[in-house]
């Protein structure tokens, strides 16, 4: 079994624990889950919505399940080709994390509507380290070490 495989099924398992709170206790402050937004609870106050915020929720989830399902089938069926290049797409979309959404999260940390402080330097090294050992994988497969 190669590093890039390890590597990703790993993060799909990690993935797919953030999945399943956010569809069944996504109010917790667990597996990145939207209970560390203050609004949250907030939203909670005015029906509408807090429908829209379960409905958002749901939906995120949703689109992480299908792009875990892709990377299992990408695992088990792939030939080392499409692996490299799944694994690459991958880096690739997780990247623009600090494009839109670190600038948002860190500036609702900076305003105090997320508990705890800091939440949002917590996700971006999380993020990086993902990026990093995705690339690292990467790299020895291309150079045949792993």
């Amino acid at each position: 079994m190669s590093l890039l495989i390890i590597v990703v099924s790993v993060f799909v398992l990690m993935e797919l624990s953030n999945v399943l709170v956010m569809y069944f206790k996504p109010g917790s402050t667990m597996a990145n889950s939207v209970g560390v937004f203050n609004a949250w609870e907030k939203s909670k106050q005015d029906p509408e919505i807090h429908d829209f915020a379960k409905y958002l929720v749901n939906w995120v989830a949703g689109t992480k399940l299908i792009f875990l399902s892709l990377l299992t089938v990408i695992i088990i069926l792939g030939d080392p080709v499409v692996q490299f290049f799944g694994v690459l797409a991958l880096v690739v979309s997780i990247s623009t994390f600090y494009w839109r959404l670190y600038p948002l999260i860190r500036k609702m940390d900076s305003e105090d509507q997320i508990t705890p402080k800091n939440y949002s330097r917590t996700v971006a090294v999380m993020i990086l380290v993902m990026i990093v050992f995705f690339s690292i994988s990467l790299v020895l497969q291309y150079l045949g070490i792993a």
